[in-house]
């Protein structure tokens, strides 16, 4: 993964197809695949989705994906624009009224790609070939991107994503506050304070739009986080467990185990050794 000059632009990059799906974490984003192809896994459905379409994911979702070379054995590559809220509604905000309507169903759709929408990416892509005018342009060409996305069969996902009442920006602060409290017991009643929601309500929006339950969600934002520490340092995986909110660095071990599919050191050496491998997300 590259961070590019171009504010919450990045450019992922897999040497390889990956030999199973992996537990990775979505932001709030759009995701384009220029090359290869990805599946993604969530309410136990398997999306596939290459460069013909592209993703909007509304929320932070720890999901399981895996990455496939093109068909010529050419890399995949993807570009990821994470999602500034207050921009998708100032440009929403320019654009005809949509009548109202319920939250979408999942926090994560497809969609095919369009002539328009694929020129307006590449005319934001060409800029990393001029830096000087990335200050000048790169906002504009953001712009029409999002008025594109928002002009297509997912520009009412975007907009709850851009309101900050409504199931979505409800979630999307409980989503926040478990972020924020990771290594914290979690507190329901505190949560549905910080989503502006009853328990019942929190519960089955949180549900429809990740897939998981407050409590499963807060696990993995936890082994997700464990997961990056160990790789960035020399800390010992009982501390890694207790940095992150675990009581028992034992019971830390068997659901990290579960979740990437070998304990703690024999992942992260496994990792190192083959970072090339590691599922862009």
């Amino acid at each position: 993964m590259t961070l590019t000059p171009i504010p919450r632009l990045e450019i992922g990059v897999g040497g390889q197809a990956t030999s199973g799906t992996s537990p990775c974490l979505y932001r709030s984003m759009i995701c384009f695949i220029l090359q290869g192809s990805k599946e993604v896994v969530i309410h136990d459905d398997l999306l596939r989705y290459d460069a013909s379409q592209y993703l909007v994911s509304a929320l932070d979702l720890p999901l399981s994906g895996q990455i496939h070379d093109a068909g010529d054995g050419s890399p995949y590559v993807a570009i990821s624009l994470v999602l500034d809220p207050a921009l998708l509604a100032e440009v929403a905000s320019t654009m005809p009224a949509m009548r109202d309507a319920d939250a979408p169903g999942s926090g994560i759709a497809i969609n095919p790609m369009t002539p328009p929408l694929r020129d307006t990416l590449l005319r934001l892509l060409a800029l990393l070939d001029t830096p000087a005018d990335i200050p000048a342009l790169a906002p504009m060409a953001e712009r029409e991107l999002l008025y594109r996305l928002l002009q297509g069969p997912q520009g009412r996902l975007l907009r709850h994503i851009a309101r900050p009442e409504g199931a979505i920006g409800g979630i999307r602060r409980a989503v926040e506050w478990i972020r924020d409290r990771g290594n914290t017991r979690l507190r329901i009643e505190a949560l549905c304070e910080a989503a502006g929601m009853s328990r019942a309500s929190l519960h089955r929006h949180f549900l429809a739009l990740t897939g998981l339950s407050p409590i499963q969600y807060q696990k993995q934002i936890r082994l997700q986080e464990a997961r990056q520490l160990l790789l960035a340092g020399d800390r010992s995986a009982s501390d890694v467990a207790y940095a992150v909110g675990y009581e028992s660095a034992s019971q830390f071990s068997r659901e990290y185990l579960r979740q990437f599919g070998a304990p703690p050191v024999r992942d992260v050496r496994k990792l190192r050794q083959s970072i090339g491998d590691h599922t862009i997300c």
